[in-house]
């Protein structure tokens, strides 16, 4: 269903600088209003929650409902005041969860 998450970060980061992060991730976002070829409604299955946690503290949170489009594209903005880890997930009403994580080098 989902494939790897598209993340795009300042290729160089100094300490204190605020950076934004772009994030994208495939899914069909299904709002179960369509019908399949049997007639039978197609369950609902939209991501309704992303976070974004950078060293372990929740940096970005956003919910979602049924208007949001298929493929959802995030931009947001966060300071980094050290070298870590950033870490974006995506839940679904499936719950299933679609992670990624990528190393904030920061430069002197």
């Amino acid at each position: 269903m989902a494939a790897t998450p598209r993340v795009k970060l300042p290729e160089t980061i100094k300490a204190g600088e605020t950076i934004e992060v772009r994030a994208l991730v495939r899914h069909p976002m299904e709002r179960g209003h369509r019908k399949d070829a049997q007639g039978r409604t197609i369950q609902r299955n939209i991501i309704h929650t992303f976070t974004a946690e950078l060293d372990g503290h929740q940096v970005f949170r956003a919910k979602f409902g049924t208007g949001v489009a298929a493929n959802p594209f995030l931009s947001f903005y966060v300071t980094v005041a050290k070298p870590g880890t950033l870490a974006l997930t995506w839940v679904d009403d499936n719950g299933v969860a679609i992670q990624t994580e990528r190393a904030l080098d920061v430069v002197a």
